[in-house]
């Protein structure tokens, strides 16, 4: 079993956006958007190639050399919780999920928010991406940083005020879910170091509904296909860019930055949850 409440667990993004939605242990706290830091972070071990230890919060899985092979193992124990502090041009930023490599420093890392009503506020999210963002790339302007944001679809009806509806009755996106998206999209794309450091590199905008027949369950008619906010292209982006600025240019230190391919019999790819990702195993893509 896992260490503690706290510890990074194996969560596929239903469960973890189920938990977001839920918010039973209310919304001051992080437990209802912990998991999907677990999330996030498993995801780039399995599919990003990253080693669990150089991932915070660290996934609960082991890695064992075999012949040279690398073995996956789902390891319960291994899983432990936390932020990682990186150092800003303006001030130190605790961020969610960050990988770091051994004498390179941060390399890659995500923030994750989580907006559960009082979308009047999403304002105030658009000031603070881009202030965090820049405190981060004046110190690493070769960080790739992602913002993934989580937002639970409200839709209009009994007991739901004005402020706090995403979706209309007849399931339009409301005007200032259509705003905040419109502004993110200027932020995304980040693609060079030299770029402007107020671009994330990727951004990602999901919506999960609360009705109580489909809770949790991404909305998947927005953003619209051509969006730059797409959930599907998001870890694509951050691996494509990690690879273009940290292995690619420097083959001297290939063998500490490259991301590494899991051998396909490991245990850990027989997992049910693998199905969500497209694991990174030898010989593949």
């Amino acid at each position: 079993m896992a260490r503690g409440p706290r510890c990074c667990k194996w969560v596929g993004f239903a469960g973890a956006s189920l938990t977001f939605v839920k918010a039973e242990s209310g919304v001051r706290g992080s437990a209802h958007i912990r998991p999907l830091h677990w999330y996030l972070a498993c995801r780039l071990v399995l599919e990003g190639g990253f080693h669990p230890d150089e991932v915070t919060p660290r996934p609960p899985f082991r890695v064992r050399p075999a012949r040279q092979r690398l073995l996956l193992e789902h390891d319960p124990g291994r899983g432990a919780g936390g932020e990682r502090t990186i150092l800003g041009g303006l001030k130190t930023k605790d961020v969610d999920v960050v990988v770091v490599k051994e004498g390179v420093g941060p390399v890659l890392a995500v923030s994750v928010k989580g907006t559960l009503g009082a979308f009047r506020n999403l304002t105030n999210r658009m000031e603070e991406a881009v202030g965090d963002c820049t405190n981060v790339h004046i110190t690493y302007p070769a960080l790739v940083y992602g913002f993934f944001h989580v937002i639970r679809a409200n839709r209009s009806g009994p007991g739901v005020s004005a402020n706090d509806v995403a979706l209309r009755e007849d399931g339009r996106v409301s005007e200032v879910i259509l705003r905040y998206h419109d502004v993110m999209s200027r932020l995304a794309g980040r693609a060079d170091v030299r770029a402007d450091p107020t671009k994330y590199e990727a951004v990602a905008l999901v919506l999960v509904s609360s009705d109580q027949a489909a809770a949790g369950d991404v909305v998947s008619a927005y953003p619209p296909p051509e969006s730059p906010l797409l959930m599907g292209s998001f870890f694509e982006k951050l691996y494509a860019q990690y690879d273009q600025r940290f292995v690619f240019p420097a083959p001297g230190l290939d063998r500490t930055t490259r991301r590494m391919e899991w051998d396909g019999e490991s245990p850990a790819l027989s997992h049910p949850l693998v199905t969500e990702y497209s694991p990174r195993v030898t010989g593949g893509a």
